[in-house]
């Protein structure tokens, strides 16, 4: 699967710009139809490391209110969390709706059959059940009236070196890149592997993953935001307004409707 993904898609500056405040602004009006409704959206990225998770989760963010939504950070387990079930610090981190309707993990419970599957951090029993019980886990929030949303973002090898080098030669963002960054770099085939399989065991009706081209940051941002908003709008049965056709007249609308029928032929 990953094999045949075209990570060279991208977006001009125009394109990016309109799309993203299109999206944003389209997801802000959803997030309010998310607090009328008493419904709960939970958003899992995961992807390479230096893939975009963070910038993506950004511009996501960036036009909510931030009293409707959360984000959580996902390290290793410590101190309570690793006397319980690895899936415990997950679901107390489920805010019902009427405090968060948007929870977004920053990478999540998927670390069972994936980071600890390679690093030998679980037994080989354990990873494997983990399919089982984490598809059990995101049917009952689905059940419990909530929408789950999946994100793997996909980075070339290339790409990803030349990402970790200008971390390192820049101040700033020198801190987001470990040692362990360095040696999951050697361990991209066992990695690939495990992702092959979570994305072909976890991948249900319930809950799909979504994989996303993001080599070019600008593309894989607008497609996350524009799945979120596809996603929520139809298991809601409701259709945003579009932000570039607010307030212009009937005429006007269709006459930009028909430019760009001509332009696509």
């Amino acid at each position: 699967m990953l094999e045949t993904l075209d990570l060279g898609q991208h977006l001009t500056k125009a394109e990016y710009e309109r799309d993203l405040l299109r999206y944003q602004v389209q997801l802000r009006e959803l997030a309010w139809q998310l607090y009328q409704r008493k419904r709960s959206l939970v958003l899992v990225f995961e992807g390479r490391d230096a893939a975009g998770k963070g910038g993506t989760i950004r511009r996501l963010t960036e036009k909510l209110d931030p009293r409707g939504y959360e984000v959580f950070p996902i390290a290793a387990p410590e101190g309570e969390d690793k006397t319980h079930h690895y899936l415990w610090r997950f679901w107390r981190r489920l805010l019902p709706p009427d405090e968060k309707q948007i929870v977004i993990f920053d990478r999540s419970w998927y670390g069972r059959v994936l980071v600890e599957r390679v690093e030998g951090f679980c037994s080989e029993d354990a990873w494997k059940r983990a399919y089982r019980e984490i598809n059990d886990f995101e049917r009952q929030l689905v059940d419990a009236g909530g929408m789950v949303v999946k994100f793997w973002l996909q980075i070339s090898p290339e790409e990803q070196l030349k990402r970790f080098e200008k971390r390192q030669d820049t101040p700033y963002k020198r801190w987001k890149l470990t040692p362990e960054d360095w040696r999951n770099r050697k361990k991209w085939g066992r990695y690939d592997e495990a992702v092959e399989d979570m994305l072909l065991k976890t991948s249900t009706l319930t809950a799909p993953w979504t994989v996303v081209e993001s080599n070019f940051k600008w593309f894989g941002r607008v497609k996350c935001l524009k799945t979120i908003v596809d996603a929520v709008s139809k298991t809601l049965g409701y259709k945003p307004a579009d932000p570039g056709t607010v307030g212009k007249p009937r005429k006007q609308r269709a006459s930009t409707a028909k430019k760009r029928r001509r332009a696509a032929r």
